[in-house]
């Protein structure tokens, strides 16, 4: 893939990582950047990732070029040799040496020995392990503590809001029928973190208990030694091999089919707007009009310095689109008194002539995380928050919840009676930001409603915004710059909204939300690094792929969702709905970088599909040409396409 067709799937040019695979009889592993991803054996996944991690003090990941200096490999077993330095801003060094062996019984080691070079600042060094989220939760799994002691207990069903084990050593669960995988160890006191909270597809098994301070540090000369050691127990020798498809592999054929009503409607589309971006939405109103979502989030934070001038550029776009709803996100920096802070809040609305639907408030502290085993910043209770908001804003919806994610939603959960609906908001790269772990995030969305839906019962359900990138970090002092367009953890800026990529993710997302009965779905910005225009100084420049998608969910809103099923839904995933003529619309999208071939459902089709070749057509905005489509479709890769049945 060349750099021009990087950029058009990515927004970014950046190369795409060199992945070796590893082989040892049926046991497979992925090395990539160092690190293990894809542990399979006989083709049952096993692990998802063995990553040896070292983050800074914003929680920020460092990634370290990684020099392999030998790989060893035979029918039955390999050994991997590799060395890294991690470089901190203030001059220190983390100089690391891993060995990676496997055979072919299972047996799977991986050990890394580290020695500072000077005295090196973290929040975390070492190892972190992923379990699986598909056939994982809610099922059994042995812990083995660092004393000795095992304790029967499942995997967590519902997102666990804090650490569901502690102080372990080692984790055995069933793989297959009769197949037993064990985790072990060694090195430090390990424990688990559910991350489906952040929509992370996985189970997190991580070194040194968040209870600890952090940032540590590691002393300077003192080199120290970390391992993972998997095996398997059970009847291995009859584990029947299920067929993987080679990355290179010829188009896998994908069947979609189609069910019944889901008894749902589609969400009201929303897009969040801040008030660094309203004076270029104002010069530049084309692309709303285009859009023509349902709401528009309008982002008010006094401490940040917005006030009165920024409510009424506000109004000024409210009264573009004034058939949207205008929700106000209103935070509350909770110093001076609630009431006070919010009659100010208030009067500054009606100053600026901002005429609300829906007004969704909260404490500024609520934004930042608080760990587990790290105290509660004080903060007033949020029934008194949200009683004076209602008094404050009468006659308008209000909204409460978290301005952050579901990770503290769930920490911190809000008196549901007293609030009209209920919010929070995901992103997808908290914890890795590679492709792969970007669009695996998909799978844990239904978790994370299901899971939202126990707290707040049948409470509207708000959602948003949805953004590949970070717009406010939870769990540091700012987001991650990214100047280069690079894949960045919790960056501000992360170039796949701009690529088809970003729009076959949230094709995806939407897939994923069915049977949440979300009312209004805040799915992207209008504008800034997370918004609609490839270039943010130059909108006339044309819109990002996604844009597309967006218009698209919008014009669905409030239609009948109707039951859609892949029979591979980590290649292929969408949805559909019966629009109010009776038509049925179908969007799908292709989740990997190969091309992939489509058996759609049954009867004719027609519409576009939106691939490399179709981007330039894509930017101007205007509507894509459509087409008789025959089944079955070929989709190219993280291609998106709308399809309308044929009477």
């Amino acid at each position: 893939m060349d750099a021009a067709d990087r950029q058009k799937l990515f927004g970014t040019a950046e190369p795409l990582p060199e992945i070796y695979r590893l082989r040892a009889g049926t046991l497979e592993a992925e090395l990539i950047g160092g690190n293990l991803r894809a542990v399979r054996f006989a083709g049952h996944e096993v692990l998802r990732t063995v990553a040896y991690v070292v983050r800074d003090r914003d929680w920020g990941t460092y990634a370290p070029a990684v020099e392999i200096v030998s790989l060893e490999e035979t029918e039955f077993d390999f050994t991997v040799r590799t060395r890294s330095v991690c470089r901190a801003t203030d001059g220190s060094e983390l100089h690391a040496e891993a060995e990676i062996t496997g055979d072919a019984s299972g047996r799977l080691t991986f050990t890394v020995t580290a020695e500072p070079r000077g005295d090196f600042e973290t929040n975390r060094c070492g190892f972190c392990v992923l379990h699986p989220i598909d056939g994982v939760a809610g099922q059994p799994v042995e812990v083995t503590h660092t004393d000795g002691t095992v304790e029967q207990a499942c995997f967590p069903d519902l997102i666990a809001p804090w650490q569901p084990f502690k102080d372990i050593r080692a984790l055995r669960h069933e793989i297959a029928p009769g197949v037993f995988a064990t985790c072990h160890l060694e090195g430090d006191a390990f424990e688990m973190e559910d991350q489906r909270a952040w929509s992370d597809a996985s189970f997190k098994t991580y070194v040194r208990p968040l209870a600890l301070p952090w940032p540590y540090v590691l002393p300077a000369g003192q080199p120290f030694t970390q391992s993972v050691t998997l095996s398997l127990a059970g009847d291995v020798a009859g584990l029947e091999t299920r067929a993987i498809a080679p990355a290179s592999a010829s188009p896998v054929r994908v069947q979609l089919t189609l069910g019944e009503n889901l008894g749902e409607a589609m969400p009201a589309i929303g897009v969040v707007i801040a008030a660094e971006d309203a004076r270029a939405i104002l010069a530049y109103p084309a692309t709303l009009h285009d859009l023509a979502p349902q709401s528009l989030l309008f982002s008010y934070d006094p401490l940040a310095g917005d006030g009165v001038d920024d409510l009424q550029r506000f109004a000024a776009i409210a009264a573009l689109q004034p058939s949207a709803r205008a929700v106000l996100e209103c935070i509350l920096p909770a110093r001076d008194g609630v009431r006070a802070e919010v009659s100010a809040a208030a009067a500054a609305v009606e100053r600026a002539g901002l005429r609300l639907d829906a007004v969704t408030v909260g404490p500024a502290v609520d934004r930042q995380s608080t760990p587990p085993g790290s105290p509660w910043p004080a903060c007033p209770p949020l029934a008194e928050i949200y009683a004076e908001a209602r008094n404050a804003f009468p006659g308008v919806r209000l909204g409460g919840g978290m301005f952050s994610f579901f990770t503290e939603l769930n920490r911190k959960r809000p008196p549901v009676a007293l609030l009209d609906y209920v919010t929070h908001a995901t992103c997808p790269i908290v914890h890795a930001a590679d492709d792969r772990s970007v669009m695996e995030t998909l799978e844990a969305i239904p978790f994370i409603t299901r899971s939202t839906r126990a707290i707040i019962g049948k409470a509207p359900y708000h959602l948003g915004p949805t953004t590949i990138g970070m717009r406010q970090n939870p769990y540091g002092s700012r987001t991650m710059p990214n100047p280069d367009g690079r894949r960045i953890a919790m960056a501000g800026d992360d170039s796949r909204q701009r690529g088809l990529f970003g729009a076959a993710w949230l094709v995806g997302y939407a897939a994923r939300l069915a049977g949440a009965g979300i009312e209004t779905w805040t799915a992207g910005a209008l504008a800034g690094p997370r918004g609609q225009w490839l270039d943010t100084e130059k909108p006339e420049a044309g819109v990002v792929p996604a844009f597309h998608v967006l218009r698209g969910m919008a014009q669905l809103a409030g239609c009948r969702r109707i039951a859609f099923a892949s029979s591979d839904a980590s290649r292929v995933d969408g949805f559909a709905a019966v629009t109010w003529h009776g038509e049925t619309v179908l969007w799908i999208a292709n989740l990997g970088p190969e091309e992939t071939v489509v058996a759609l459902p049954e009867g004719g089709w027609r519409g576009f599909v939106l691939g490399l070749s179709d981007l330039d057509a894509a930017a101007a905005g205007r509507l894509l040409d459509e087409a008789d489509r025959a089944s079955p479709l070929t989709l190219p890769a993280y291609g998106v396409a709308r399809l309308t049945g044929l009477a």
